[in-house]
């Protein structure tokens, strides 16, 4: 699957704690092959970020980006202007904020398996270096891609729609203690939505009431949950909701009582589809904590078997060690005894 890109235009913005300056390019980016593989980078890249947010234009904000994009839609506002005016309201909103950000500023219109996408990032620079023939260093800047923080993406299609979802603009919440979230909703002039961790998390306790009445044996349960963490696992990598009706399909066998039944019969506050949290959803296959200097992580499947745990005395055993760790192990206890 490849994105097809309708319209690019990269500005480039220098913002040092409450000063912002944007330079604008002066035309739209001519689409070629080049253009074509950056954007596929760039929309795979938004979509393997976790912690995204999720919301919809709010009209109580009256937002000057969702004017623009609409104009630019009904053919009444070139894609070039549109994205002066939302960066016109982008410089308002960052020098509000104490954080530095300089790099380059994103907006692209694109298609992506039949879904028309509205995507706005910011891209940081890279330095990189290299050795000449002449042994020399040399020094270049790229595009950190991997890296980004500040971005929001519109699913134009659900806006025209879905609207009453509340949900076709998903964005990066970003590092802790930057607002980003904040600043992207008061940008784009949105209000957040379905929350991601709290649907995936009613999600994972449907499951859980649901195997504990199916007449399933340890193992069998451990392969449902896998194959359920696969599923939402797939959803995350490709942007997809996740749907209730697909879950289903997985979790019932033979004439066991639907998924979707059982979430309905016991009024499980769960949307037909919802976006995935990956983090929340791994707790389905694998156990990890980390704390006073202990870090365990174990798959689920072999608790009971090679990992116990005793509550009483607060235990943990673990049989059959992995091979790495037992040979530091007996490397620490040679050296003491000696």
């Amino acid at each position: 699957m490849t994105t097809d890109v309708k319209k690019l235009v990269v500005h480039y913005v220098d913002k040092k704690d409450d000063d912002t300056q944007i330079h604008l390019r002066n035309d739209e980016m001519v689409i070629n092959d080049k253009v074509a593989v950056f954007i596929e980078q760039l929309h795979h890249a938004y979509n393997s970020k976790p912690g995204k947010g999720y919301c919809a234009f709010s009209g109580d904000k009256n937002s000057v980006v969702a004017s623009a994009m609409q104009s630019y839609r009904n053919d009444e506002l070139g894609f070039w202007h549109m994205t002066e005016q939302a960066s016109t309201v982008l410089k308002e909103e960052l020098d509000k904020y104490a954080f530095s950000e300089t790099g380059y500023l994103v907006f692209c219109h694109y298609q992506y398996v039949a879904t028309d996408y509205m995507l706005i990032a910011m891209i940081n620079i890279k330095e990189h270096y290299s050795m000449t023939s002449e042994l020399d260093l040399a020094a270049s800047r790229h595009l950190d891609i991997s890296r980004m923080q500040l971005a929001a993406r519109i699913d134009l299609t659900a806006w025209d729609t879905q609207a009453d979802d509340n949900r076709y603009i998903s964005f990066i919440k970003g590092r802790a203690g930057r607002k980003v979230a904040d600043f992207f909703l008061d940008f784009l002039g949105c209000e957040e939505g379905i929350d991601p961790k709290q649907q995936s998390q009613v999600m994972l306790n449907a499951v859980e009431d649901y195997l504990s009445e199916q007449s399933f044996d340890k193992s069998e349960k451990d392969e449902l949950r896998k194959q359920v963490f696969d599923y939402c696992n797939d959803c995350v990598t490709t942007g997809e909701d996740a749907s209730v009706t697909e879950l289903s399909a997985t979790l019932t066998k033979g004439d066991d009582s639907p998924f979707d039944n059982f979430c309905k019969e016991q009024s499980y506050d769960l949307e037909d589809s919802f976006p995935v949290d990956k983090k929340t959803v791994t707790s389905m296959v694998k156990f990890s904590g980390l704390g006073g200097g202990v870090s365990v992580s174990f798959e689920r499947k072999h608790l009971g078997e090679r990992v116990t745990y005793n509550e009483a005395t607060d235990t943990l055993v673990i049989k059959g060690i992995p091979p790495n760790l037992k040979d530091q192990l007996q490397r620490f206890m040679e050296n003491e005894s000696e």
